[in-house]
């Protein structure tokens, strides 16, 4: 790769941000341009490059200006950059809440530096990376694929989907459907398969990805 990939930063913790800063820019693929200890920072900062990064990694929680806030703000302003949620925590309101704002992936601060570089370059080149599908088994991934051609969904399945991205539990959403908390399970169940993932966030972002859902504020 001639052209390397710009990244921007932004994180609280000053330690690790400029670690995360030193191991990326030792990546053949990658330069980090901007970095920023909060999004009110982060917002000012780009404010002034004169290219923009191709990708933004943030932090959830950080002072003054949070992550969630700040990616809505950069998704508006500035809609070609791709923003990344990293994070400790990985609580599905936190995930699902980060997607809706206008990221493309949410990735766990533990992540190996390996998945790190894949997941960036997948980003960059995809516009989307789901951690869920990486660590699935490689040959049932091949046969998933095929599945996905012919995927269909019933109504219900529909509907308990676009439910499942917003902020409710499993038992509000049988609540809402007025369906026992056993049917919303099968309905999970089946969409992790269809879907091929493990849990809630991979359910949420294959369907975004997928176009089964169209998330809105």
């Amino acid at each position: 790769m001639t052209t390397k990939i710009q990244i921007g930063l932004a994180d609280d913790q000053l330690l690790f941000l400029k670690s995360l800063r030193e191991m990326l820019d030792r990546l053949p693929a990658f330069q980090v341009t901007v970095e920023a200890l909060n999004g009110e920072e982060l917002l000012r900062k780009l404010g002034l490059l004169s290219e923009l990064p191709d990708i933004i990694l943030i932090d959830v929680k950080m002072p003054i200006m949070g992550g969630m806030e700040a990616v809505t703000r950069i998704s508006q302003r500035y809609p070609a950059i791709k923003l990344v949620a990293l994070s400790m925590e990985d609580a599905d309101a936190m995930v699902i809440g980060m997607i809706k704002a206008g990221c493309c992936s949410y990735l766990l601060k533990e992540i190996h530096p390996d998945e790190l570089q894949s997941a960036l370059l997948e980003v960059y080149s995809r516009g989307y990376y789901n951690a869920d599908t990486f660590n699935r088994n490689s040959r049932r991934m091949l046969r998933e694929e095929k599945k996905v051609l012919a995927l269909r969904l019933s109504a219900n399945e529909e509907k308990f989907l676009h439910l499942a991205c917003s902020d409710l539990t499993y038992k509000q959403i049988a609540s809402q459907m007025h369906l026992s908390e056993r049917t919303i399970d099968g309905y999970r169940e089946s969409l992790f398969e269809k879907l091929n993932v493990q849990s809630r966030v991979g359910m949420v972002l294959e369907g975004i990805k997928k176009k089964l859902v169209i998330l809105q504020e």
